[in-house]
């Protein structure tokens, strides 16, 4: 624009100032919500089953926390076959067994950075069990060392060999999360109308997942056993991020498209715990975690690819009721007076 005379007009200063104060900002929001996650991730209270006799459980327990005080919290079982189905439906991360033959039992599907952690327990307890076993041998004058004792570490749940780190499956959950934030504001910015948007939110969801899975199950390796079931909880993590979108743009306008950036990237995402357990994120974060669709579909993803025994109830209802809460609320918006995306008269022809 420029005034009476020609002479082009600037901007005021005071709006350069406040545009970047707010870009600032927004920059450092986006920093902290990225970064303080793996900044401030220290292990507490993972679930670990422990077997053995009690003195050994007792002197075991106290040798960890010593080593890793408040990192462990150690379940008691019933044998190494309780452990291994506790490990197996995710109770626990993993196991230490004691006895005449000690062995630490680890699940890298679950979680490396558990299993390395155990791994190093092992060695420990290794070394505490030889050292042990010299000292008793010594004090009863046997004139020769005891036999040297191995705690063999097994995996029960291994990843897979076409996913051996398990990076491809910790890397989809972003991707993922995009997508589905992306599909949600693209609809509502593309399509007009509050209904036409719930079935282009379903259709989006359906090709998606299957085409998501085709390319990390086939393609990649990353997803394991059912191809459908995967191809279904990608498709409904797809809707559980896009449809709350498009149902807040039905009932407040286009402010509703914030809900994808605001709610699943920045405040889900960082505290979903895909790359490292919840245990691992400041408390309550990493539970709250676990109620937002990112959270609840790094969790189904995993355990439908290596735990099939696993309670998948709960990830599987809190996706579902995000996708439907967020169609319903689109629904409603179908039915609103004023204060929608669009105007109604433009709505109720698009409809």
């Amino acid at each position: 624009m420029a005034h009476s005379d020609g002479a082009p007009r600037h901007t005021p200063i005071g709006r350069v100032v406040a545009l970047a104060v707010a870009l600032a900002a927004i920059v450092a929001v986006v920093v902290l919500a990225f970064s303080w996650p793996a900044v401030t991730a220290e292990a507490h209270d993972l679930p670990v089953a422990i077997v053995g006799p009690a003195e050994a459980v007792s002197a075991a327990e106290e040798a960890v926390d010593e080593q890793a005080r408040g990192a462990i919290a150690f379940e008691e079982v019933d044998g190494r076959d309780a452990a291994v189905d506790a490990i197996e439906t995710r109770e626990v991360y993993g196991a230490i067994v004691l006895g005449q033959e000690p062995e630490v039992l680890t699940s890298s599907a679950s979680t490396l950075v558990v299993a390395q952690l155990l791994t190093t327990v092992a060695a420990q307890l290794e070394e505490g069990v030889n050292a042990q076993a010299a000292a008793a041998a010594e004090a009863a004058g046997a004139p020769t060392a005891p036999p040297h004792i191995e705690v063999t570490v097994t995996d029960v749940v291994p990843l897979a060999d076409t996913d051996p780190r398990g990076t491809g499956l910790t890397a989809a959950l972003f991707p993922l999360v995009l997508g589905g934030m992306l599909g949600g504001i693209a609809i509502s910015i593309a399509v007009i109308g509050a209904m036409r948007r719930v079935l282009a939110v379903i259709l989006y969801s359906a090709l998606g997942g299957l085409a998501l899975t085709a390319i990390l199950q086939l393609w990649f390796g990353s997803l394991q056993l059912d191809y459908w079931v995967n191809a279904a909880a990608i498709a409904l993590a797809l809707a559980a991020i896009a449809a709350p979108i498009t149902g807040f743009v039905a009932l407040i306008g286009r402010a509703g498209i914030a809900v994808g950036p605001v709610v699943m990237l920045l405040f889900a995402n960082p505290i979903s715990a895909a790359a490292v357990p919840k245990e691992f994120i400041p408390e309550p974060w990493g539970d709250v975690g676990q109620w937002f669709p990112p959270g609840a579909a790094a969790t189904l993803m995993r355990e439908l690819s290596y735990f099939p025994a696993a309670d998948m109830t709960f990830p599987w209802l809190v996706l579902a009721a995000w996708a439907v809460g967020g169609l319903l609320l689109s629904v409603i918006g179908h039915f609103r007076t004023a204060g929608g995306a669009e105007p109604d008269a433009e709505a109720s022809v698009a409809d």
